[in-house]
């Protein structure tokens, strides 16, 4: 229940997953995402054409999850081997913006992932002329929480898992 907590994961974390559902199979996709702090919302882009987007034009509720991995920790059996994670859970609501907040939350997902390249310099803006290429959400959050599994002692077997070979 931290916020701050909570709005320091979504500035970092680098993908999130949408879960949504337009009848009994619910559907997840991984994709890049921004967090807007001042609007207190996230924005994705995506294919306009898609199951997601067809979900969500049926069904706007969505859950949306940030999550990022911590040490792995092991312990004498199976059952005591484990993983450090933080994760937040969004419940909210999705729907497509127009063209003046897409070139808002575009600018706002190019500082994010690509904040060495500099705008009207090393790319353009929202091309209005090219909606076929991108359709822009914006979930507005209802209610969130965050988890975390994290290791406070310096216990012998914390390994990085991503530094792990066979």
């Amino acid at each position: 229940t931290d916020e701050a907590w909570i709005k320091a994961l979504l500035q970092r974390g680098a993908f999130g997953t949408i879960a949504t559902a337009a009848g009994e199979q619910p559907y997840l996709n991984a994709h890049n995402y921004v967090y807007d702090e001042d609007r207190n919302c996230l924005y994705f882009h995506r294919n306009p054409v898609g199951r997601t987007s067809a979900n969500l034009e049926r069904n706007p509720c969505v859950c949306y999850q940030v999550a990022e991995m911590g040490r792995m920790y092991s312990g004498k059996s199976a059952q005591n081997f484990g993983v450090e994670y933080r994760s937040v859970i969004i419940f909210g609501t999705a729907r497509l913006v127009d063209q003046e907040e897409a070139a808002h939350a575009l600018r706002l997902l190019m500082d994010k992932y690509a904040p060495h390249l500099e705008f009207g310099v090393d790319y353009e803006g929202f091309n209005p002329h090219c909606p076929q290429d991108a359709a822009v959400y914006r979930v507005d959050i209802e209610s969130w929480s965050g988890k975390a599994n994290e290791v406070t002692d310096d216990r012998p077997g914390l390994y990085d898992y991503n530094q792990v070979q066979k």
